[in-house]
């Protein structure tokens, strides 16, 4: 090993490693550590490397911890491990794993901080990735809410919750009235059209964390979380207004669209087969009663 320095066999990493001293100052900046923040050693050594080149970030290039890793390394003694960012000289920030641990000295004091960061932009591309391979398996790409596969989900989830903390909900079902009529009028072109304006006027009409998913062909079904039983016609009721009111426009003529709807609020005792077969029979009973109406149980 003569003629190998320990500063030769760090710069052959390709992780960044940099010693900080007890203050946060950085006594050694590897060449590791210039790939991938594009800071040089000499603009580095000797300064605050928490006040530049590794000041911990979240994606929005805001600060990622209250109080900052090294700082908690040194009070505890204890190594740290974080997903972060650190933002490059020329201004992008980029997604790190971070490895922080104290350095002792012969009695067993903590005096600096060893930091070893890994570029992990293919890691969060590669989750990212997976995400948008999940939104596309759970969305429908017409309508671009959930699809059947992701309301089963989203009311199996549901079931659960009311089951172990009784966290009740409702469940609309939701039916477009004479659609094959619209179809067989204006083409399939324009069904398409009306129903991905129905699916976004069910989304206006209900809060940002309800559920709204094309259940198949022209039918919807609506996941209400924390409902009650008096609250559900005024919430139904909104959602048909809303789709009455919509309109698409076609070679110069308006077309106008209802929906017929059945509400229940699901119950202890229900499977997840039993809450969906009474919101569709309920819906069944406002098409046999006129259709544009919402049915509720008695």
């Amino acid at each position: 090993m003569d003629g190998f320095s320990h500063e030769l066999l760090l710069d052959q990493l390709l992780d960044g490693v940099c010693f900080m001293d007890q203050h946060g100052g950085a006594v050694y900046w590897n060449q590791g550590a210039e790939r991938i923040t594009g800071f040089a050693k000499e603009e580095v050594t000797g300064k605050p490397a928490l006040d530049g080149p590794l000041r911990h970030l979240n994606a929005d290039g805001d600060p990622e911890f209250q109080e900052d890793p090294f700082a908690s390394c040194m009070k505890s003694g204890e190594p740290i491990q974080a997903d972060t960012y650190l933002r490059r000289f020329d201004g992008e920030l980029v997604p790190v794993l971070a490895r922080i641990s104290p350095i002792r000295d012969s009695r067993g004091e903590t005096i600096g901080v060893l930091e070893v960061f890994s570029d992990n932009r293919s890691k969060v591309e590669d989750r990212n990735r997976i995400v948008e391979l999940e939104e596309i398996a759970l969305l429908c790409p017409l309508t671009e809410v959930g699809n059947r596969r992701y309301a089963e989900m989203a009311l199996a989830s549901a079931m659960e919750e009311l089951t172990r903390y009784g966290w009740r909900f409702a469940l609309l079902f939701v039916d477009l009235d004479h659609f094959k009529s619209v179809n067989d009028v204006y083409g399939h072109s324009a069904g398409d059209e009306i129903l991905k304006m129905s699916a976004m006027a069910l989304r206006s009409a209900v809060r940002s964390f309800d559920f709204v998913g094309r259940w198949g062909g022209e039918e919807f079904v609506v996941i209400l979380p924390n409902m009650t039983e008096e609250l559900l016609p005024v919430v139904a009721d909104r959602c048909r207004r809303v789709i009455e009111e919509s309109v698409y426009q076609t070679e110069g003529r308006q077309v106008h669209v209802t929906a017929s709807l059945g509400g229940t609020m699901a119950r202890d005792t229900d499977t997840l087969e039993s809450l969906i077969d009474r919101a569709d029979r309920l819906m069944y009973e406002s098409k046999q009663a006129g259709r544009n109406r919402c049915t509720f149980e008695e």
